[in-house]
C-alpha cells in the first residue's frame, strides 16, 4: 500500500490499495510515474523482512530514522511528504509507516515462519552499464585544482556497487569458459581479471562491446548465478556459506541446542551424508531456513535497455526461465517497452497451451520454437500494473480472453504513431490536389 510517496499520490485504485506482488510483476508507465519507486520500495521492505528473520536486526531496533536511511540507500529518501503512508504485508512480517505521527512499526505474522522462504534479493539497476568501467575507477582518485582528493567511485549508486559484488562472483563462477548470451551467438569471458566477449573467434574487450551487450551481461550473469545459488537442498548449501554467516548460525544454534551446533559443524566440514535423517535433522533444517536463502527476488529495471526487439524477446524468455527454477522465486520488472509486455503474453499463452495439450510431443516441439521450454508462465502468476504520472495512481492491467489487455499505455503509444502516420498521409493527399 503506497500513498503520497514521490510521484505516487492515491496509489493503487483497487483492492483497498493493496498491490499484489506475483511471481512475475511488471510495472509500466511514463517517465516520472513511479515505476522504479515501487520497485525500490519492494526491495526495501523485502530486505527488512529477510534481515529480521535472519536476526541481523530486531523489530525493537527499527524506527523512522532506520527506515528512511534504507530508503536513502535506494535513492528514494526525498520522496517522503507530510502525509506519506506505506504498508507492506509479507509472509513473516508486516510493516507500517505513517509520516503524520511519524511512526514505523514491524509486526510478526508467524512465529514459526512456516510460509516464509528466505530470499536472495537483487536490484538490477538501469545504471548496470557502469559495471563495465568500475574496474577502472574503483581505486582511482584525482586531485582538483585546490589539491583536494576526489574519489572517482564515490558517486556510483550503492545499488550498482552491490550489483557489482554479485557480478564479480558470477563472472568467476560461470564466465571462465564462456557464458553464452542469448543474442548474436555471443559469449562473455572472464580470464586473468579481464572481461571480454566473443562473437565468432574474435575477442573484444567488454568496454568496446555494444551497449546492448554491456547492459545484458551483468543482468543475465547475476540472474543466472543467483537463481542457481538458491537451488537445492539446504544442507548442500552449508559448505558454500561465508565465515560471517557460519558464525551467526553457530551462535543461534548454541542458544537452541549445543548438540545441534555440533551437528551443523560436522555437516559444514564433512557434508550432509554424515547426518542421519531424524528429528534433529529436521529441527536443524528449520533453523537453517532462517539464514540460508532458498529463493530469489530479481528486481530488474528496463531489461530492454539498448536492445533490438528480437533480443528483448530472448532476454525476457531467459529471465522467465531463471524465475521458474524455484517455485518461490519472483521477477519484478519495470519497463517502457511494449515488446516486453507482448513477449510476456506469448509466455502466458504458451502456458495455457501446455496445460491443455498434455504430453503431445508434436505440440511441445512447435510450442518451444516460439516460447522456450520452462519459459512459460500461467496467467494467475502474473500482475501488470500501469502507473499514471498525471493522477499519481496505479491500476492493474485488465484481462481479455485470458491474457493481459492490449489496452495499455505502451500499446497506446504504438497506436498513436499509426494515427499520426495516417494524418501525414491525409496531408500528403492535400498536396496532390
Amino acid at each position: 500500500m503506497i500513498n503520497n510517496f514521490g510521484p505516487i499520490r492515491d496509489g493503487f485504485v483497487e483492492n483497498d490499495g493493496w498491490l499484489d506482488i506475483k511471481k512475475v510483476t511488471v510495472l509500466i508507465g511514463n517517465q516520472g510515474s513511479g515505476k522504479s519507486t515501487v520497485a525500490k520500495l519492494i526491495s526495501v521492505f523485502t530486505w527488512l523482512e529477510k534481515n529480521i528473520v535472519r536476526k541481523s536486526i530486531t523489530t525493537e531496533q527499527l524506527n523512522v530514522d532506520v527506515f528512511k536511511n534504507l530508503c536513502r540507500q535506494q535513492e528514494i529518501a526525498e520522496y517522503f511528504s507530510s502525509d506519506t503512508f506505506l504498508k507492506y504485508e509479507g509472509d513473516a512480517y508486516e510493516f507500517e509507516y505513517d509520516e503524520k505521527k511519524p511512526f514505523f512499526e514491524a509486526k510478526i505474522k508467524d512465529n514459526n515462519y512456516r510460509n516464509y522462504v528466505l530470499p536472495k534479493i537483487q536490484y538490477v539497476s538501469a545504471a548496470r552499464n557502469l559495471l563495465t568501467i568500475l574496474y577502472n575507477i574503483s581505486f582511482k582518485n584525482i586531485v582538483d585544482k585546490d589539491g583536494n582528493v576526489i574519489d572517482m567511485a564515490s558517486n556510483i549508486p550503492i545499488m550498482v556497487k552491490e550489483l557489482n559484488k554479485e557480478y564479480i562472483n558470477a563472472l568467476m563462477e560461470f564466465a571462465n569458459e564462456g557464458f553464452a548470451l542469448p543474442i548474436n551467438d555471443t559469449s562473455v569471458y572472464f580470464q586473468e581479471y579481464r572481461t571480454f566477449v566473443k562473437t565468432g573467434d574474435k575477442p573484444i574487450s567488454m568496454s568496446a562491446a555494444s551497449s546492448g551487450v554491456q547492459s545484458i551481461t551483468p543482468l543475465l550473469l547475476v540472474s543466472h548465478y543467483l537463481s542457481e545459488n538458491v537451488q537445492g537442498d539446504i544442507f548442500d548449501k552449508i559448505q558454500n556459506i561465508d565465515d560471517n554467516l557460519k558464525n551467526k548460525i553457530e551462535n543461534e544454534l548454541l542458544k537452541e541446542d549445543e548438540e545441534l551446533m555440533e551437528k551443523f559443524k560436522q555437516i559444514y566440514s564433512f557434508g550432509k551424508g554424515i547426518l542421519p535423517i531424524n528429528d534433529d535433522a529436521l529441527m536443524l533444517k528449520e533453523i537453517l531456513k532462517q539464514f540460508i536463502p532458498s529463493s530469489f527476488i530479481n528486481i530488474v529495471e528496463e531489461p530492454e535497455q539498448n536492445l533490438f526487439p528480437n533480443s528483448q524477446r530472448n532476454v525476457v524468455n531467459t529471465l522467465l526461465r531463471y524465475n521458474n527454477k524455484v517455485s518461490n522465486n519472483k521477477l519484478i520488472i519495470t519497463t517502457h517497452s511494449p515488446y516486453v509486455i507482448n513477449y510476456l503474453m506469448l509466455s502466458i499463452k504458451a502456458s495455457e497451451i501446455e496445460q491443455r495439450c498434455g504430453d503431445s510431443k508434436e505440440v511441445k516441439s512447435r510450442l518451444y520454437e516460439i516460447v522456450p521450454e520452462k519459459a512459460s508462465t500461467p496467467l494467475q502468476d502474473v500482475a501488470i500494473y500501469e502507473l499514471d504520472e498525471n493522477t499519481g495512481t496505479i491500476s492493474k492491467l485488465k484481462e481479455s480472453f485470458g491474457l493481459p489487455s492490449n489496452e495499455n499505455y505502451l500499446n497506446d503509444e504504438l497506436g498513436e504513431s499509426n494515427v499520426l502516420f495516417s494524418k501525414l498521409l491525409e496531408i500528403e493527399d492535400l498536396c496532390q490536389q
